[in-house]
């Protein structure tokens, strides 16, 4: 059973959706000194295809922090599609980030029912900053390398760019991620992002929230696709293939997060609404809960 599991896997990276994106949502707080001050809400990094810094700290403080977090998402989807198989997934992952605007993350995904179970370990570097006097563009590029337990090579590598605009109140914004993957084969996509930030409630030592989301995901895709020719009279099937670039998925998250000094657990629900292109047919909604919890370590606490 297993290795019908693999084709599976296999046949959605070959058909251009190579690259599974794992949204894991981090908030972060300050200690109790500097609570009001410290406001730090680190959002939306794609260990996947994409891996960004979404709000970091608006005061002069300095930081430097790794934060640790394990997540559990209840179903497995590629771009929004049904894999064939009901699985759970979980995603651990480390982060470091420095006020310099330096950050390194290492993480990786495990699927319940393929073969191997591990699929990939990723390492990324990347370097944010904000621009304007209200803070309200901010920037992250990075580069991430994937490390595959089977030999799928494909899209080893990946380039990004994301930029992000947002009110002075930190309530409304708007990103937008362009990728460029290479490795054997070469491929890019574009992730816009649209959130909101409702602080159901905040003390000096918890902070409640609910940050809904509207992602839409486009990417390149290379199709191929069998057709009848003739030959020299005789009939052959030969397999034609071309690039299109098109929405994949349209993704609604509904994340509620609460942190309480240096921890960060967060309970949320995805809807997927894949866009069906070229030779797919009737593709279903998809959604999936989710769960992670996070802890932030202070390096620069004495």
């Amino acid at each position: 059973m297993k290795n019908l599991f693999q084709k599976i896997k296999n046949t959605r990276r070959v058909l251009g959706l190579p690259l599974f994106l794992m949204a894991t949502s981090f908030c972060l707080h300050a200690q109790e000194e500097g609570f009001e001050e410290l406001d730090i809400l680190i959002d939306e990094l794609f260990f996947d295809d994409q891996e960004f810094l979404e709000e970091f700290i608006e005061s002069e403080s300095s930081f430097n922090f790794i934060y640790a977090s394990f997540s559990y998402n209840s179903n497995t989807y590629f771009s929004g599609r049904d894999a064939g198989t009901d699985q759970f997934n979980v995603v651990p992952q480390f982060s470091y980030y420095n006020s310099s605007g330096f950050n390194a993350s290492i993480s990786g995904v495990y699927y319940q029912n393929f073969d191997p179970s591990w699929d990939f370990t990723s390492t990324s570097l990347g370097y944010f900053n904000t621009l304007g006097k209200n803070k309200t563009l901010l920037y992250n590029v990075g580069y991430t390398k994937y490390f595959y337990t089977d030999s799928f090579e494909d899209f080893s590598n990946s380039l990004d760019l994301s930029i992000e605009i947002r009110n002075k109140k930190r309530t409304l914004g708007t990103a937008i991620t362009a990728s460029y993957l290479f490795g054997t084969d070469r491929s890019y996509q574009i992730v816009s992002r649209t959130f909101a930030n409702f602080i159901v409630k905040r003390t000096s030592s918890v902070a409640m929230r609910f940050r809904p989301s509207i992602n839409f995901i486009i990417a390149k895709q290379t199709l191929a696709f069998p057709k009848i020719v003739f030959s020299n009279g005789v009939r052959v099937i030969e397999t034609f293939s071309y690039g299109v670039f098109d929405l994949l998925n349209t993704q609604i998250n509904l994340p509620f997060s609460v942190t309480s000094n240096s921890w960060d657990v967060e309970l949320g629900y995805t809807i997927n609404l894949p866009n069906a292109i070229v030779y797919e047919q009737d593709l279903k909604n998809t959604g999936f809960f989710s769960f992670s919890i996070g802890y932030m370590f202070d390096l620069n606490r004495k």
